[in-house]
């Protein structure tokens, strides 16, 4: 018949057809693992998950939500009063929050999927930031510096330490603030002097439907010597409203923080072998081993458990049954509270 040739696939051209959907697929599962971002484990039956499309969307470990492989920037932010509020401190994928000296916190925040203009004020690292960032690979650590007796530690650790005085065009001064909350980290410019920085991977967390059980809450409080934390649901959020020491807490381009997923997982906080520029004890957060936690979504509360065996492990959160116990997809915030 006229025109039949035309419409005939050439076999060579099914083939070619053929080995890119296999690639795609692969491709797609070494990022997430099922269509929804939703890492999957067999059901107790033991009967296998329902097969993904052939196509599923790239998910970010990190929130579970549509995201390309990235880099991974992690930037240590003051959050004293005199630091607030933050700048792009909303876009981050995840939120640690630390004790420091003197019982104040810091926060650890990681980004990949996306980077705000700006970001800080940038403070100084401490030694439990490295053992926290293992998980990760070798992502870039944006800091304001170290104490002396710290930096070999850092120079040792998988990761690509950006400073100000090692890479200064990626910083930047806020004449309208006081020192030392007036240093910003340029995002783009950071992961720029470390191209070959680990993309976002696995660190255990899991995404997907709420546990059947959990108790209603409204809201959540969680001290530590000189701070105090409080997440209050918003409904109309649908997510976590954070204040902190009383206040809300915002990000200058972003407004009010809203994490979708809170944790609070009950660690050791035991001093260090390290002081600070004015003699007072670092103290060290140990995040490898397992313990209690809370976590906080879609306005309930639901008791956990957490375990990480060793260093270069992820932190896996279960109920306390052992079944593991999914988040909610967006921003997640771990607050490493005291025993």
């Amino acid at each position: 018949m006229p025109g039949a040739t035309r419409n005939r696939r050439r076999p060579g051209a099914i083939r070619i057809a053929l080995l890119s959907l296999l690639s795609a697929v692969t491709a797609a599962g070494l990022y997430g693992c099922t269509s929804d971002g939703t890492q999957e484990t067999p059901p107790p039956d033991g009967t296998p998950p329902p097969s993904a499309p052939a196509s599923p969307t790239a998910r970010s470990p990190f929130t579970g939500l549509p995201a390309k492989p990235a880099q991974v920037l992690a930037v240590k932010i003051d959050n004293v009063q005199a630091a607030r509020p933050a700048t792009g401190l909303g876009t981050a994928d995840l939120v640690y929050v630390e004790q420091v000296e003197g019982g104040v916190t810091r926060l650890l925040a990681v980004y990949s999927a996306h980077l705000p203009d700006r970001i800080g004020p940038v403070r100084s690292a401490r030694e439990s930031d490295l053992s926290l960032l293992r998980p990760f690979g070798r992502p870039v650590l944006a800091y304001s510096g170290a104490q002396s007796a710290l930096n070999p530690l850092i120079e040792a650790a998988p990761l690509y330490p950006v400073t100000e005085g090692d890479t200064p065009a990626a910083f930047v001064r806020d004449p309208a603030r006081p020192a030392p909350h007036n240093l910003y980290l340029r995002p783009e410019r950071a992961l720029a002097a470390a191209p070959d920085a680990t993309r976002a991977r696995d660190i255990g967390f899991r995404f997907g439907s709420a546990p059947a059980d959990g108790t209603a809450v409204n809201s959540t409080s969680v001290r530590f010597p000189a701070a105090r934390y409080t997440f209050t649901w918003s409904a109309p959020d649908k997510a976590w409203r954070v204040a902190m020491d009383g206040r809300a807490g915002r990000s200058t381009d972003t407004g009010a923080l809203t994490p979708e997923t809170v944790v609070i997982q009950y660690v050791t906080v035991r001093p260090s072998g390290f002081r600070d520029r004015f003699g007072s004890v670092s103290p060290y957060t140990e995040t490898v081993g397992s313990g209690n936690a809370v976590v906080l979504r879609d306005g309930r509360s639901h008791q956990a458990r957490w375990n990480r065996p060793t260093q270069d492990a992820g932190t896996a959160f279960t109920t306390p049954a052992g079944t593991p116990l999914n988040f909610a997809r967006g921003q997640v915030w771990v607050v490493l509270a005291p025993r």
